[in-house]
């Protein structure tokens, strides 16, 4: 079979010829019909990640939409190495397969569960949004930002935020529910003040954040206190990206004039809540209530479109 094969950490994988995989116990056989490029596939060929393969050849890929045996569509996460979803068929446990919805395209289907699942968990399992509660999604141009101010809206946000670097995609999110869009590139001082109007017209309630580093620095010091006020409702920040940076400067000040909690994604939840994020996720994105840009490329184009900047479009491989 025909698959995306990475000899060496660091370099591109090159499509090549590799043995097609037979399935063990409790695992099945899967027709890939379609596989999306994420940021975690990246890493874990570059050897950044700590799941990163040991052994070679490997095939690339984590995750897609595939026919089993009996003709039935599933998304699947997790093949058994050496195999991987960027390949004309792999290998997984076949509690790993979860149904497609019949109206969802292919490449939906592949595109929206990785980063659609994380919002959706960040915004309901990690913060526990309310409905009513006002949202800041700090980095909402990314492919994840923009479907997390989506999914604020789903859950029921009265207000959502959206801050991001881009500014063609920053156009294009009060279309998808934003009330407002704040450009993070522009003078620190100038940032810190729409933040700060933003938050004393409706306090955050819950902050998503996808960048850390500066822009989130700016935000902590536009929330922060500067006298003696009682505090009726935290604010609940979780962390999930660094693209802006890996590090910040954090003030005591932020911490103590204001009730702010900081918490991760803290890895994966259970097998049942995530499942069940997953479901929510495709049942909207086959009702239209999320949507993600994607698009398709054959398998034979993967080596020179690996190392492509970031965009808001998912890359999605056809074998």
């Amino acid at each position: 079979m025909r698959a995306a094969i990475l000899r060496k950490l660091g370099q591109s994988p090159c499509v090549e010829v590799f043995p097609e995989p037979t399935a063990g116990g409790g695992e099945v056989l899967l027709t890939v019909l379609a596989a999306s490029l994420k940021p975690i596939d990246k890493q874990l060929a570059a050897g950044s990640h700590f799941a990163s393969p040991k052994e070679f050849p490997v095939v690339c890929g984590t995750d897609g939409v595939g026919k089993l045996g009996d003709g039935s569509r599933v998304f699947f996460g997790g093949p058994r190495r050496p195999y991987g979803s960027f390949a004309e068929k792999t290998v997984v446990r076949r509690a790993q397969c979860f149904s497609v919805p019949e109206n969802l395209d292919d490449l939906t289907a592949a595109a929206i569960p990785n980063p659609g699942v994380s919002a959706w968990l960040s915004l309901s399992h990690r913060a526990k949004l309310s409905s009513g509660e006002a949202v800041l999604i700090l980095g909402a141009t990314g492919v994840t930002g923009k479907l997390a101010v989506q999914i604020a809206k789903i859950l029921g946000a009265s207000r959502v935020v959206a801050a991001g670097r881009n500014p063609n995609s920053l156009a294009e999110l009060p279309a998808l529910g934003a009330d407002a869009v704040i450009p993070l590139d522009q003078p620190r001082e100038g940032l810190i003040e729409v933040l700060r109007r933003h938050n004393s017209e409706r306090r955050f309630d819950v902050i998503i954040d996808y960048v850390w580093g500066p822009p989130l620095e700016a935000v902590l010091a536009a929330i922060t206190a500067h006298e003696f006020a009682a505090s009726s409702s935290e604010t609940r920040l979780v962390q999930v990206g660094d693209t802006a940076a890996p590090t910040i400067h954090l003030p005591a000040a932020a911490l103590r004039s204001t009730a702010l909690t900081i918490m991760g994604t803290a890895g994966l939840p259970p097998m049942d809540v995530l499942s069940a994020a997953l479901s929510q996720v495709f049942e909207h994105a086959a009702e239209g209530a999320l949507r993600i840009q994607t698009e398709q490329l054959p398998l034979a184009e993967i080596e020179s479109a690996w190392n492509r900047p970031a965009s808001s479009r998912r890359l999605v491989f056809r074998p």
